[in-house]
């Protein structure tokens, strides 16, 4: 299998319909991105066809030395902020997904059944809202994405430095938030 940066030569070289192949490996993982990160999906498709379109108008500045994965989270990440900000100047404001953020934040998913993840899915809802999207964002790249110090500190143009101690503020946080002697083991 050809790397992304293999791929993205090809469509600077001419060859278009190789763009197809970076679509399918990238589709899911930014749709599941920006529904975390912005806590909804209702109009989640419209923006990483969005992201696309911004990526495949500018692959041709992309530099193939330089790693593809991070280059097209970043257009993501502005794309998903900007959603946020035109959102935030219209009164609107973001759900969050606590089913998704449960498994991670509170316990491992052997620990828990079914029952107890929603009593806990449902105190956690209460918290999760009062997060600042750059928090909910770093645990998403973080867990859910599960990308390193240094992918995320090149989507975020951040140190890697910055991006532990980001993390770890944006955990404590989310910690300081939940009352865990009110959560169901």
């Amino acid at each position: 299998m050809e790397s992304d940066e293999v791929i993205v030569a090809q469509v600077q070289q001419g060859d278009n319909d190789a763009f197809g192949e970076l679509i399918t490996r990238y589709e899911q993982k930014l749709r599941r991105y920006g529904s975390r990160f912005l806590g909804r999906t209702d109009d989640i498709t419209d923006m990483v066809q969005d992201v696309f379109i911004k990526a495949y108008t500018n692959l041709q500045s992309f530099d193939t030395t330089g790693r593809f994965s991070p280059w097209i989270y970043r257009i993501a990440h502005n794309t998903f902020v900007n959603e946020i900000r035109r959102q935030s100047r219209f009164g609107g404001f973001f759900d969050l997904d606590t089913e998704t953020f449960l498994p991670t934040l509170v316990a491992p998913e052997s620990s828990l059944d079914v029952v107890l993840k929603k009593e806990n899915a449902e105190l956690i809802e209460l918290h999760l809202a009062r997060l600042k999207p750059k928090d909910r964002e770093i645990i998403t790249l973080a867990y859910f994405e599960e990308l390193s110090y240094e992918a995320m500190s090149d989507i975020l143009h951040i140190p890697i430095s910055a991006v532990g101690v980001r993390l770890h503020r944006a955990k404590a946080k989310l910690k300081a938030l939940l009352p865990v002697n009110q959560l169901t083991p």
